[in-house]
């Protein structure tokens, strides 16, 4: 698709690999690793239940000034709603009696934003560019391709994702396009003191209900050995990380969608160093990994997997905690991102929340005057949150 709109050209790609070299040259995207190629490519071959396609914006000068990464997701109900006990299933039922949610097939969602990580990862904009202009034509660019493609079922949702708080002022902009904003659950966000140069000094800047927590947790979790995962030794491991896998995401009360682990490979082979991939033994049992990319002065925590039967026993989640700021430390990042859901925990280790807004909209304008009501019923869960280090 070529749109004009203003001077501005929407072009859309169904593949990264069709992005001609010079785009990547000229929106100079790469430095932030979720809008690299490599990362994107690993992304896209190995999760073909969803969609990939990318938007790029031309200027006057035919110059790239923005990129928004879109997925097409199939989302299906049926997990939520044979939870009884989860809030999902209640705003389900509500959704359906509104119409807005359809009854004998999977929910059809446009995400603009990347549907694996939390944060604000679905849109790049060069420098010096009228970020609300660009924002405004990515979405016209998205509803114009949508009615233009030739999908098999039709879109139900727009959705663009997940925005932090300064971003606001920015976003709001798709208010105005019909779309409806609601906050998520926050990421928890951990800021690496300057001073910590070891783990002992952030051990040290901890209250000590805190500190004999960590050195508890250290200490059951000391007969654990850890393994780097390489591209070289990855097959053997994989079923056994997807297992592990799976036991963490069927206790996630609502996932957009699930994660081919097989992408870790190409993520290793593509980013080297900058992707973690660490796994967790006992004697010749793997019972735990995690997983993580480096991305500037930023940390971000991916995909873990526990078995849970020997969690307690061997504090394996904590662990993996303490060894995410561990990494941190070691490498000077400036910020550690836990990433979202057992919010309690994170927190007990020193990360605050970090709000996040996501922008939604149903393509039928009836049913979206019903969504603003279904909105209403989405609240992040609230979380006793902790303050474990000492003032200065």
């Amino acid at each position: 698709m070529n749109l004009d709109l203003n001077n501005t050209q929407i072009l859309v790609f169904n593949s990264v690999a069709d992005i001609p070299t010079i785009v990547w040259k000229e929106l100079n995207c790469a430095h932030n690793l979720y809008f690299s190629s490599n990362y994107l490519e690993a992304l896209e071959k190995h999760n073909s239940h969803l969609s990939f396609y990318y938007i790029v914006l031309k200027n006057e000068n035919e110059k790239a000034i923005a990129l928004a990464n879109v997925q097409i997701i199939n989302f299906q109900l049926e997990g939520i709603e044979k939870d009884t006990s989860s809030i999902f299933k209640k705003i389900t039922s509500i959704g359906r009696r509104l119409t807005i949610i359809p009854k004998e097939k999977p929910l059809k969602i446009i995400n603009c934003g990347n549907t694996f990580v939390s944060g604000e990862h679905g849109i790049f904009i060069k420098k010096g560019e009228n970020k609300r202009l660009i924002l405004r034509k990515i979405s016209k660019g998205i509803l114009h391709h949508t009615e233009n493609s030739n999908q098999k079922n039709p879109i139900d949702i727009f959705m663009m994702k997940d925005f932090r708080t300064e971003s606001l002022p920015i976003t709001k902009e798709l208010i105005s396009m019909g779309y409806y904003s609601f906050n998520i659950e926050p990421n928890l966000i951990l800021k690496i003191n300057p001073k910590w140069l070891n783990f002992e000094d952030y051990l040290t800047a901890l209250k000590t209900k805190f500190r004999v927590k960590a050195k508890k947790a250290m200490k059951l979790s000391n007969d654990l050995v850890t393994k780097e995962i390489s591209v070289l030794n990855f097959d053997e491991h994989l079923l056994k990380m997807t297992e592990l896998y799976k036991k963490v995401v069927t206790k996630a009360a609502f996932n957009l969608g699930e994660f081919n682990l097989q992408t870790y490979k190409s993520l290793k082979a593509k980013l080297g160093h900058s992707y973690i991939l660490k796994s967790y033994w006992i004697d010749d049992k793997m019972v735990g990994f995690m997983s993580g990319m480096i991305n500037k002065n930023h940390l971000d925590a991916h995909f873990v997997g526990i078995d849970y039967e020997l969690n307690k026993q061997y504090a394996i989640y904590q662990r993996m905690l303490y060894d995410y700021i561990k990494t941190a430390i070691d490498n000077k990042i400036e910020v550690l991102n836990f990433g979202r859901t057992a919010s309690e925990i994170k927190s007990s280790v020193g990360a605050e929340p970090q709000d996040l807004t996501v922008y939604i909209r149903h393509k039928k304008s009836i049913r979206n005057k019903f969504l603003k009501l279904f909105l209403l019923k989405i609240q992040p869960s609230e979380f006793n949150q902790k303050f474990p280090f000492k003032r200065d």
